[in-house]
């Protein structure tokens, strides 16, 4: 007899708020087949969208999150892929963390966790992610650095298989502050924390993605939302996936929103949401 065939990865999908365009992309990223087992949760019918309020669509969302992190959590699928959620409609119904990224934390014991958003070339890991940038400089800690870039470099080994993960750190300031001439931060900060975690760096962003794109890179560390959410979707709209590392099990999400106004028209790209469930299988069956 031959080798047993190794178990098809078992995913929970949420489709997210029913008012957006979760339902729809899902749907479509499912058309073409996917080699995994695939348990949705929650409701499908996007035809009653506009019957809900907001606090009424967030509790639909909330509830799908936790079902699927509790069958994680309970060893009953390998991974779980979220749809787009609405931030204020979750925050109307009693769910009030940041994002879903901070609620999975919650639900698996106050985990500390990172948020990476991926390309086929380029994976960059958020130290600060929905801040107000006059805020970033502050939270941005030494040790909030090290603390990410260690979760980091732990997902690339357990999830990727990569042995030796190279990482960098993105600079905070111009120029990497020039020797303090446009701040102090990423000598005082962000240099220490690159030392401690081994990694390159703080190097300037206007060249850290183009080495990480060369592949001189594993992951970038971005210090704030925006300098990464930016570089990842420039260098593949429409194909970035979100995922959650340190969790006990997988999460990854298409790097959109509901985006409500054209939910329902057929015009939504399932392109991430593809991806999402590609790279969670992906990951799932290498774990």
């Amino acid at each position: 007899m031959g080798p047993r065939p190794a178990a098809r990865p078992r995913l929970a999908v949420t489709l997210g708020d029913p008012r957006g365009i979760g339902p729809e992309v899902v749907e479509k990223a499912l058309a073409q087949p996917l080699d995994a087992e695939i348990q949705f949760v929650g409701s499908r019918e996007q035809g009653a969208r506009s019957r809900l309020s907001e606090a009424e669509a967030g509790t639909l969302s909330g509830q799908a999150i936790e079902e699927a992190a509790r069958l994680a959590l309970d060893g009953k699928v390998d991974a779980i892929v979220t749809g787009p959620v609405h931030k204020q409609a979750l925050h109307a119904a009693g769910y009030r963390y940041p994002g879903v990224t901070e609620f999975l934390a919650h639900l698996a014991g106050d985990v500390p966790v990172a948020m990476m958003l991926a390309t086929d070339k380029l994976r960059v890991v958020l130290v600060t992610t929905h801040l107000p940038l006059r805020d970033v400089a502050a939270a941005l800690t030494t040790d909030r650095i090290v603390q990410t870039g260690r979760i980091t470099a732990d997902a690339l080994r357990r999830w990727w298989g990569i042995a030796v993960p190279r990482l960098a750190l993105c600079a905070l300031n111009p120029h990497a502050g020039e020797g303090g001439l446009f701040g102090d931060e990423d000598d005082r900060v962000l240099r220490p924390a690159a030392a401690a975690l081994g990694a390159a760096g703080p190097l300037p962003a206007d060249t850290v993605f183009v080495k990480a794109l060369r592949g001189d890179f594993d992951a970038v560390l971005a210090p704030y939302h925006d300098v990464g959410m930016t570089a990842v979707k420039v260098a593949g709209f429409g194909k970035g996936v979100n995922v959650t590392l340190g969790l006990p099990f997988i999460r990854t999400a298409p790097d959109h929103g509901t985006a409500l106004d054209i939910a329902g028209t057929g015009q939504a790209d399932a392109g991430s949401m593809r991806a999402a469930l590609e790279l969670a299988a992906r990951l799932a069956t290498r774990r």
